[in-house]
């Protein structure tokens, strides 16, 4: 897919490829230059590492979503997939 930079620098990310990605509008993004290629991601979950009940557990600093099945079985495959192809 080709876009277009606008006059004011912005990139407009194809709807496709954001539902692709998992991008969804006010998400942080991570995004960097490597070996001239532009990546973006989205960023991560700024979390704090404790001990509750016994077990370390890593809690997020900010409200973050609830983790459903749906989305744990979507990165399991993507994992899974990744895997199949090295």
């Amino acid at each position: 897919m080709r876009t277009t930079i606008d006059s004011a620098g912005r990139l407009v990310i194809p709807k496709l490829i954001r539902g692709e990605a998992g991008l969804s509008p006010g998400m942080q993004l991570e995004i960097r230059v490597t070996n001239g290629k532009i990546e973006i991601e989205p960023a991560p979950l700024k979390v704090r590492i404790q001990s509750v009940d016994g077990l370390t557990v890593a809690e997020p600093e900010e409200p973050a979503e609830p983790l459903t099945s749906e989305i744990v079985n979507q990165v399991l495959e993507t994992l899974r997939g990744s895997r199949s192809t090295q």
